[in-house]
């Protein structure tokens, strides 16, 4: 039960982890399209708008997550009871994971397309503003692995 008790806190603590993260992209995205000579580049480039789109969703979800995951490590058990919120998690983690891998490899991808073009300004905030996403990409990769086995461990 040891191991148990250690999975659950780590998963809250990587819930935590990955809405920091999404949220640190997201402002950097923001404040990439609101400052500089390149506002209106940055705008344009339908690829950073779908990076934004997944910092979003990752907040969304975190914050969705948060007070069952909260619940769950400091009472033991779950809010909902049955075979819903494991079902839930397990898949949703996943999804979620996928979209934000999808996210990072479009502000790097497109990034790198720019070097060609010489808008430096834009290649180094499209990098900045992706990093994040990718600390929250990999956060939410280990937690997909978590879910996965808490899953096992209550016999779902």
């Amino acid at each position: 039960m040891a191991s148990s008790r250690g999975i659950i806190k780590s998963i809250l603590a990587l819930r935590i982890l990955t809405l920091l993260f999404c949220a640190a992209s997201l402002a950097l995205i923001v404040i990439s399209m609101l400052r500089g000579s390149i506002k209106s580049q940055f705008r344009s480039i339908k690829s950073y708008r779908y990076v934004l789109a997944a910092a979003a969703g990752g907040i969304l979800y975190s914050l969705i997550q948060l007070p069952f995951a909260m619940y769950h490590a400091i009472k033991e058990k779950r809010l909902i009871r049955g075979k819903f919120l494991p079902m839930f998690d397990f898949y949703c983690d996943k999804v979620i994971a996928f979209f934000l891998a999808s996210g990072v490899g479009l502000g790097f991808g497109v990034s790198f397309e720019f070097k060609g073009i010489n808008r430096r300004e834009t290649i180094e905030r499209g990098y900045i503003a992706s990093a994040p996403l990718l600390a929250g990409f990999i956060t939410m990769a280990i937690l997909t692995i978590l879910t996965s086995m808490n899953r096992k461990a209550r016999g779902f």
